[in-house]
C-alpha cells in the first residue's frame, strides 16, 4: 500500500461540479492498494497515517499526530500512486491491484482509519475527482507499507 500524505490547511473534493467532501486542518494521503497487500498493510497505514507526527507544537516542527491536533483525513483513492515509472515514457499500472479487489481494500482502510476517531472524508473511488487542497509547510510525505525508508 503507497499513499503520498500532505500536512494541509484544508482539502476538498468535487465530483462532476458537486462538492463532495470537505476537511480542515489535517492530513489528505492519495492511496493506492497494490497486488500484494493485505488486511496487515492497512492495519500498519491506518496506525502509520493517524500517528505521524508531522503537525507543529510550539518550537518543535513535527511534534504533534493528527489526533493531538483535533485534525481531519480526507482520504483519496489514487492506483496512479503505485505506477511503475522506471522503463519507458508512459507508467505501468501493472502494480496495481484490479480495481474491483481495490475497491473493497480501499473501503476496509476508510473503516480501519475511521476506528481511530480521526474524522475522515473520502472522494468516490472509480471516480474523476478535482482534488483542491491548501500545502501546509509544504509537507508532503510517501509512506509505503512495505518498505524500510
Amino acid at each position: 500500500m503507497i499513499a503520498v500524505v500532505q500536512r494541509v490547511r484544508s482539502a476538498s473534493v468535487t465530483i462532476q461540479n458537486q462538492l463532495t467532501s470537505r476537511i480542515g486542518r489535517g492530513l489528505c494521503a492519495l492511496v493506492s492498494i497494490v497486488k500484494e497487500d493485505t488486511d496487515d498493510d492497512l492495519k500498519w497505514m491506518a496506525e502509520k497515517l493517524v500517528s505521524l507526527r508531522v503537525f507543529p507544537n510550539g518550537e518543535k516542527e513535527f511534534d504533534q499526530d493528527v489526533r493531538q491536533i483535533g485534525g481531519e483525513v480526507l482520504l483519496v483513492s489514487n492506483f496512479t500512486v503505485s505506477a511503475a515509472t522506471r522503463r519507458g515514457r508512459r507508467p505501468s499500472f501493472e502494480p496495481a491491484m484490479s480495481p474491483a479487489m481495490a475497491s473493497v481494500m480501499f473501503h476496509q482502510f476508510v473503516r480501519r482509519v475511521r476506528e481511530t476517531s480521526v474524522r475522515t472524508e473520502t472522494g468516490r473511488f472509480g471516480s474523476d475527482m478535482l482534488i483542491d487542497l491548501q500545502n501546509d509547510g509544504p509537507v508532503t510525505l510517501i509512506i509505503n507499507s512495505r518498505s524500510e525508508t
